[in-house]
């Protein structure tokens, strides 16, 4: 257990599936008691507080809507009236469509903003109304230094994302802190393993992908430095210096 963590309670967006369960389940071993935030994905809620249960904290599952501003606006109060006080906020859930510039419409790229970056900017500002001292971390993507013509609408939100963490760093200082973390190669779009597989062979500087312990290693690491906030950690195996690596010019 990580002496700075155990004990308290985090509220997990998406913690349910994928990189969410993993912060879930990281956090849990670590000593902490675990909100488990979903939308429509019930089962794996419940089965996550099961797993989280065994590992001797408590854990209880909340839904909401992430694009629905009414519904995120009453969930840290709800949480806290069911719950107790929440002592780190860890917003992970988030949507992937594909969208180009040419198709994208508005209506999906306001979805696409709601859930992933201005969900989280109402759920931290209402977090910091509720504790004294606490930890955000928002989960970015490394894209946000490239330019992914595929799926415009994530690329934005994502983006206004890492510039609030930085705004909210500056306003919520001294007493709550704020960072980021800016995962890279480490889990395939549902449903696209073998074409994952295949294309990010040779993406990173390092191994092929990363592994989920990496990312639940960068979460624990931020809640416990106490003199870190306004900081994005990129986990991506040097894959944006990749992207960047010029030819050596022979003289």
């Amino acid at each position: 257990m990580c002496p700075d963590i155990n004990g308290k309670t985090a509220l997990v967006t998406g913690g349910s599936q994928r990189i969410g369960r993993a912060i879930t389940l990281a956090l849990a071993k670590a000593g902490a008691h675990v909100v488990i935030h979903y939308n429509r994905s019930e089962k794996q809620a419940d089965e996550t507080v099961t797993e989280v249960v065994r590992s001797g904290v408590k854990a209880w599952k909340i839904q909401a809507e992430l694009s629905a501003p009414d519904e995120v606006e009453q969930l840290i109060s709800k949480v806290h009236n069911q719950y107790g006080r929440i002592d780190y906020l860890i917003n992970n859930a988030s949507v992937f469509p594909e969208s180009s510039l040419v198709t994208l419409s508005m209506e999906e790229m306001n979805h696409t903003i709601n859930i992933n970056a201005a969900a989280p900017l109402i759920l931290s500002r209402n977090f910091v109304r509720q504790t004294k001292n606490g930890v955000i971390i928002n989960l970015l993507d490394n894209r946000i230094k490239r330019f992914d013509l595929n799926h415009v609408s994530y690329q934005l939100s994502k983006s206004m994302l890492c510039t609030l963490t930085k705004m909210m760093a500056i306003e919520y200082a001294p007493h709550v802190r704020v960072n980021g973390i800016a995962p890279g190669i480490i889990l395939p779009p549902v449903g696209k393993k073998e074409i994952f597989q295949g294309k990010q062979q040779s993406k990173t500087l390092l191994r092929p992908h990363g592994d989920l312990e990496d990312i639940t290693d960068a979460v624990l690491f931020l809640l416990s430095h106490k003199f870190m906030t306004g900081e994005i950690l990129y986990i991506e195996g040097g894959q944006n210096l990749k992207d960047l690596k010029l030819e050596s010019v022979v003289e």
